[in-house]
């Protein structure tokens, strides 16, 4: 195998803005079969994306049926990431399925169960880690700069930017509101920086204090306030069994004029380090008795890491990695132990703000 043949299961927002024109851009990648239940979606991106001959599908177990397709990309809604993934692995495909992994730990662990059985690859969509103040944060902690690092935040925070359309703010199909959504990208950024994977408990609140309010000022547009069933706030507070603890804030909505999304706070014994945003980083310590804050240069060329990426394009790079997981060169950045464990603490905090009571996780 020279090029990897894709099939894309869902045709929507995520597909076009970020898997379909990165995918394309591989010289090493085909996009060789479309699937969505809005058939005219798969059209699009076909027409669009698609190599000659690429085939469209209403039904995804018939692209899975496809004996052309090496690895299919799993952009739906929340609620059908494990049964499709299951599916595809059965079927003997590679799997990248987009974040978050499953809405609880029991369907992560099916899907890691099916994958082990395969033995195919399976990544999860955190882009995120694949940002220039990622890679370089990352180095910087595998290295020891910051020592022991027992205290992080985990920030993802809008001020009036609730995304209207699909199905982000319907609970049953996503599972929750902005925690799963985009507290999912902060907290697997965090716990990948710690490298700590293993919490003790967690104690979480929800919030729908503005889901019924009109004349909003949303970046998109007014809410349907009759669909708007998801937390429009959510915050936790996770202890790591090492007692390394984290504070996770997430909203959509959140009348606070400093917005920050997907950004982290590492507090360590010998230094620490603040992602202010991308491309943004700030460190600080103790240097020969005196106290110190550099902001180092994320801005300087560096080699690419990846074919037709360039540093900071983290999609690109995104789907770079996966194509060479595919073929054999490389392992996974984002292994899907790892994301079952962000699941597994996203669904303790919702259970925590649901009985109002701490949620162990043993």
């Amino acid at each position: 195998m020279n090029k990897v043949r894709i099939g894309v299961i869902g045709c929507g927002g995520i597909a076009n803005g970020k898997h379909l024109p990165s995918y394309s851009k591989l010289s090493r990648a085909e996009l060789v079969a479309f699937c969505d239940i809005v058939v005219e979606k798969a059209e699009k991106a076909c027409a669009e994306y698609g190599v000659e001959g690429a085939k469209v599908y209403a039904d995804y177990k018939e692209l899975l049926a496809n004996p052309d397709v090496d690895a299919v990309l799993v952009l739906t809604h929340n609620s059908e990431h494990c049964r499709i993934t299951v599916d595809a692995f059965e079927a003997g495909k590679h799997v990248l399925c987009e974040k978050p992994m499953a809405i609880t730990y029991e369907e992560a662990k099916k899907m890691l169960a099916a994958r082990d059985k395969a033995g195919k690859v399976f990544t999860v969509g955190y882009q995120t880690r694949f940002r220039t103040d990622s890679l370089y944060l990352k180095e910087l902690c595998e290295e020891g700069r910051f020592g022991h690092i027992y205290y992080a935040e985990a920030t993802a925070i809008r001020r009036r930017s609730v995304p209207t359309w699909g199905v982000f703010i319907d609970e049953e199909k996503q599972g929750g509101g902005p925690l799963i959504d985009i507290g999912t990208h902060t907290l697997d950024l965090t716990l990948y920086m710690m490298d700590n994977y293993e919490p003790a408990y967690c104690v979480g609140r929800t919030f729908h204090m503005l889901n019924k309010q009109t004349e909003t000022g949303n970046a998109w547009g007014d809410w349907d306030t009759e669909r708007f069933t998801a937390e429009d706030s959510a915050f936790g507070f996770i202890v790591m069994k090492n007692g390394a603890v984290i504070n996770l804030r997430s909203s959509w909505a959140l009348n606070y004029v400093d917005q920050k999304e997907a950004v982290t706070l590492l507090c360590g014994d010998k230094g620490g380090a603040e992602i202010l945003g991308p491309r943004q980083l700030r460190l600080n310590g103790v240097d020969h008795g005196r106290k110190y804050v550099t902001t180092p240069d994320l801005e300087a060329s560096r080699v690419a890491f990846f074919e037709g990426s360039k540093m900071g394009d983290s999609h690109q790079l995104e789907a770079d990695c996966f194509v060479s997981c595919v073929l054999g060169e490389r392992e996974p950045v984002v292994k899907g132990e790892q994301a079952a464990i962000v699941t597994k603490i996203l669904e303790g905090i919702y259970i925590s703000a649901k009985t109002g009571k701490p949620y162990y996780f043993d």
